[in-house]
C-alpha cells in the first residue's frame, strides 16, 4: 500500500512537531501524526539544525544537533539525501531569498514530488505543494 502523502519537513516544522509547539499548524501535526503518510527530512535540515546551533541561532536544539539521525529514526521518519540533480536545481533557481536550505527543500520537493510542510508563504512561488 502506497502512502497517501509523501511529505518533505521544513527545518521548523521538524524543530516544532519535536517540541510538541503550537507553533505547527493542526493541519500539519494531523498530517505528520497520520500513519498513512511517508514523512522525510532532508539532510538540508541536519545542515542547517547544527550550523545555527554551532553559531548559536537555535541553543535549545543541542540534541537534535547531535544525534539528528537517532531522533528521524525514532519518530520513523526517512533521511532524504541531497542529490546532484537536487543540488542543480536549487542551484538554478531564480530566488531572491537567498536561504540556502530553503532552495535545497523547494528543489527536493520539486523533483521528487513531495508535499513541503512550512509556513514559508514564499515556497508557494516555486511550484511545489505546500501543507500547513
Amino acid at each position: 500500500m502506497e502512502p497517501r502523502l509523501r511529505l518533505l519537513l521544513d527545518t521548523h516544522a521538524l524543530i516544532w512537531w519535536l517540541a510538541g509547539d503550537e507553533a505547527l499548524s493542526r493541519r500539519a501535526r494531523e498530517a505528520i501524526s497520520n500513519e498513512a503518510n511517508s514523512i522525510a527530512v532532508s539532510a538540508a535540515s541536519a545542515m542547517e539544525v547544527a550550523t545555527k546551533f554551532r553559531i548559536g541561532k537555535l541553543p535549545g536544539a543541542a540534541l537534535l544537533a547531535q544525534d539528528f539521525e537517532a531522533i528521524l529514526a525514532s519518530q520513523g521518519f526517512s533521511e532524504l539525501p541531497i542529490s546532484v540533480r537536487h543540488a542543480r536545481l536549487a542551484g538554478e533557481m531564480n530566488i531572491a531569498h537567498k536561504d540556502p536550505f530553503d532552495r535545497f527543500l523547494i528543489a527536493q520537493a520539486q523533483a521528487e514530488g513531495m508535499v513541503l510542510v512550512s509556513n514559508e508563504a514564499l515556497f508557494d512561488d516555486f511550484a511545489v505543494q505546500r501543507l500547513w
